[in-house]
């Protein structure tokens, strides 16, 4: 464990030596497939002072590695115009230590302690490489929103610490809570970065400013964090969950709903996919709390497959911003006559944002849809709704992006290049 730590804090003066980066995204690379290599199917494994990981953790990291390495990958321009290089892999680095050692903290003042500071670097990211001068306005909002969030949750984990005497995670299914604000205080912080409706506020603002790579790691990681956070906090508020979780998971239903019908009238690429990722979040939150073993699994599943499906969307609205210096729907018209190969993956990922059969985001809404409905019938009606809707803007976004006469900027064909196809195929 503290081996990949190591690994990661040795890397960080490879970003102020010349021709450090590609260096460092190959020994990326290496270490996400070490990563892989080194599974051991025990309960917690790879144990050393106070890391470990258990399966949940084990599928998180790899995705956060992954993406890192992807966010390198695609992030050239950074480089091509010489723009703080250095420090943008430095902070890249931190961040992927932040993510590292919040997956696999087995203590909760550890956990609370990486999960804060995962915030730093990515606020670094949003207001040091953004695109527009609202970028300022998009920090601030994601700084308050974690902020308003994390003190509660410091409070509880103090108050367990002051009744328990220890905060393990392994321990931690023995007891069970049944303090209202307690639960409260520890639940909010994770809906905040989920984020559920109505705490959803900053997500679209610091998905449109952020770089490139501000928003592959935002939508794919760091909204993960929150969910992960509630499968492990729920272990230990089961009893009082089971009277509250309705409130949350009516919430989080009817504000997919929402969310997918304000996705269809978007014009910002980057706006609605950041809406339609608050959309499947909000599927996550509800199975999440019917609290059964299909919403917890699912829940997990649906989290991996969104962080890659979104993360590849950013990627090709990034690329088609590249070419075109816009992020609008009006001008991004007929793209399938200025770069025919990137249609392709334009079709795979838009498919997969709308669960289509081949994807891994079908297997995590089926088995939610099992969970929600297990629960109470009624749900049916407002999951029926989301699933229509987030197919009809999934269409949206592909048919007026890929079709239609497109807009007379450029008269030459584009075509993608080699990195793009590799960062893609990723």
């Amino acid at each position: 464990m503290l081996s990949y730590i190591l690994y990661l804090i040795f890397l960080i003066p490879l970003c102020f030596t010349g021709g450090g980066w590609y260096l460092i995204q190959n020994l990326l690379f290496f270490a996400s497939l070490l990563f892989l290599v080194n599974i051991d199917f025990f309960y917690w494994s790879n144990l050393s002072y106070i890391f470990g990981y258990d399966y949940l953790s084990f599928g998180l990291v790899l995705l956060s590695f992954w993406i890192c390495v992807l966010m390198i990958l695609a992030s050239y321009s950074v480089i091509r115009y010489k723009f703080y290089n250095k420090l943008f892999l430095f902070m890249i680095l931190m961040l992927l230590l932040m993510l590292y050692c919040t997956f696999c903290s087995l203590n909760m003042i550890s956990f609370y302690f990486f999960f804060e500071g995962s915030l730093i670097p990515t606020l670094f990211l949003i207001f040091g490489w953004g695109y527009q001068p609202e970028r300022l306005q998009a920090g601030i909002y994601l700084l308050f929103y974690t902020l308003f969030a994390s003190l509660p949750l410091l409070l509880g984990i103090m108050y367990m610490y002051n009744n328990l005497n220890y905060l393990v995670f392994s321990l931690m299914y023995m007891n069970d809570f049944m303090n209202f604000y307690l639960y409260l205080s520890m639940i909010l912080a994770f809906l905040v970065k989920m984020p559920m409706y109505l705490l959803h506020l900053w997500l679209p603002k610091a998905h449109v400013e952020a770089p490139v790579s501000g928003s592959m790691i935002l939508a794919g990681v760091l909204l993960k964090l929150g969910g992960y956070g509630l499968l492990r906090v729920f272990e230990y508020l089961m009893g009082i969950g089971m009277i509250i979780n309705m409130f949350w998971l009516s919430i989080s239903l009817v504000g997919g709903f929402l969310v997918s019908l304000m996705c269809l009238r978007q014009v910002d690429m980057k706006a609605l996919i950041a809406y339609s990722s608050v959309a499947h979040m909000g599927l996550v939150v509800g199975g999440l709390m019917t609290l059964n073993v299909w919403g917890f699994y699912m829940t997990f599943v649906l989290m991996i497959a969104h962080g890659l499906c979104s993360s590849g969307l950013f990627c090709l609205a990034n690329i088609s911003y590249e070419r075109l210096g816009s992020r609008s729907l009006l001008i991004n018209k007929g793209l399938l006559n200025l770069m025919p190969s990137m249609a392709l993956w334009w079709f795979l990922l838009s498919s997969c944002n709308m669960a289509a059969p081949p994807s891994l985001n079908l297997l995590g809404e089926i088995g939610l849809l099992n969970s929600m409905v297990g629960w109470m019938w009624m749900v049916m009606l407002f999951l029926m709704l989301i699933s229509f809707f987030s197919a009809a803007y999934t269409l949206y976004l592909y048919s007026y992006s890929q079709h239609g006469i497109y807009y007379s900027g450029m008269y030459s064909s584009v075509s993608g290049y080699c990195r793009e196809y590799l960062l893609l195929m990723l």
